[in-house]
């Protein structure tokens, strides 16, 4: 599975840039290329994507801010010629920053950071398909938690963490992204919004901008999400 990158930067020469270094390797994928954070913001709402390379200072909003915005961000590194926005940077929990003008071995130290983290989402990853029909084996803290998936209610996206919302127990964290948990969930599980993956068998009605839950919890439907959920009750 390929990291797919989306890189942000308002300077076309930077775009270029970024983009010809992230094709030298063959774990990274670049799945966008914007001018702004506009058309990056609309590439996301219907888009998956697990690595944001971001300049931060742009006209229509800066970078950090950007992040900042987002729910549920992804794996992200910041791209400037400014060095006094380093602190800032890791405070958004960034993954690493680069300083224009920079070289291909700091773009190489970068992209080895970015691997190893990503192996290691990998990794934490690895149990949650058990063998087991419609269970899994999600890691939270240093244990493994079997988890019937009629018991998830629903998934919410915390940064780098999915919170698991059980019929039968407290909610807890697990260290992964949807992409990862999608790919073990039966079809009844949908993506409704960027921070959302709803449990349809708990889901007792649905209007154009949420669904309601068995237990009276309201999730929003984001607009780019709303005809896949419409084509799931449609069948």
């Amino acid at each position: 599975m390929n990291i797919r990158c989306m890189i942000i930067d308002d300077e076309p020469l930077a775009l270029k840039k970024l983009k010809r270094h992230i094709l030298k390797y063959p774990f990274l994928e670049l799945a966008a290329a914007c001018h702004s954070v506009e058309m990056a913001t609309r590439f996301m709402e219907s888009n998956d994507v697990d690595l944001i390379y971001v300049d931060i200072n742009m006209p229509d909003i800066n970078g950090l801010d950007f992040i900042r915005s987002l729910e549920n961000p992804p794996m992200v590194v910041f791209v400037t010629a400014y060095p006094e926005y380093a602190v800032e940077s890791y405070k958004v929990n960034a993954l690493d920053y680069l300083l224009k003008p920079y070289g291909s071995k700091d773009f190489n130290r970068t992209a080895e950071k970015v691997y190893r983290h990503w192996q290691l989402l990998q990794n934490q990853a690895a149990s949650v398909g058990s063998g087991e029909e419609n269970v899994l084996y999600l890691k939270s803290d240093h244990r493994f938690v079997r988890v019937e998936c009629d018991d998830i209610r629903f998934i919410e996206g915390q940064s780098e963490y999915l919170k698991i919302h059980l019929v039968s127990e407290e909610a807890f964290l697990t260290h992964m992204t949807f992409r990862q948990i999608s790919d073990n969930l039966p079809n009844n599980f949908i993506q409704i919004h960027r921070s959302y993956i709803a449990n349809m068998k708990h889901v007792t009605s649905a209007e154009r901008t949420f669904v309601l839950l068995d237990d009276g919890t309201r999730l929003p439907v984001s607009d780019s999400r709303r005809s896949i959920l419409m084509h799931y009750m449609g069948k």
